[in-house]
């Protein structure tokens, strides 16, 4: 079981990457065609699936304070899900505003840190297939409708799939520290 020290919330408001490239990760996410966006996003599940089924110590944290393998994988999972009923909401409303995301509340009330990595990436790689076909069903003027987060942020549905590339890249980097790992494995 892994350590249960609590971990400091992430509280930067990360629209930023949109702008510019993450020093962090190596993404340039506004600068990523947004038609490259479904395999990409595949691309990067399957690692995550790997780095669940084989980390030799998957539900270590690194240091106190900071998430396990196991625990961002359990966000990551839960991205691609959050991802996804956003997607839909833009393409079936006009303007929706999203619910609000509480990302380390979630990791403490489903218990990120005692999952099973097993499940988790089955449900991960379900949650990113489902999320997959619906980026790849997009059409091209589909990509500029809009919607907003409850903090206000306003996305296209282009700039909301670049936003949750960088999200899932950001934490394969936290994991490995690999830079845009997802890219180089599609080269």
């Amino acid at each position: 079981m892994a350590d249960v020290d609590p971990v400091i919330p992430d509280e930067k408001d990360w629209t930023w990457t949109l702008t510019r490239r993450c020093e962090e990760c190596g993404l340039a996410a506004g600068a990523v065609d947004p038609a490259s966006v479904a395999e990409r996003a595949y691309v990067a599940a399957e690692e995550w699936v790997q780095i669940l089924q084989s980390h030799p110590a998957v539900e270590a944290r690194p240091e106190p304070g900071v998430w396990s393998p196991l625990e961002y994988g359990g966000h990551v999972r839960d991205v691609y899900r959050v991802f996804d009923v956003r997607l839909a909401q833009m393409l079936a409303e006009d303007g929706p505003r999203f619910a609000n995301w509480d990302q380390d509340a979630t990791a403490v009330l489903e218990r990120y840190a005692e999952a099973d990595a097993e499940v988790v990436a089955g449900e991960l790689e379900e949650a990113a297939q489902t999320f997959v076909e619906h980026v790849r069903a997009l059409r091209p003027a589909q990509l500029e409708r809009t919607g907003s987060r409850s903090d206000g942020a306003e996305f296209t549905v282009a700039t909301l799939l670049q936003y949750f590339l960088h999200d899932v890249v950001h934490h394969l980097w936290d994991v490995t520290g690999q830079q845009d790992g997802a890219a180089s494995l599609l080269e």
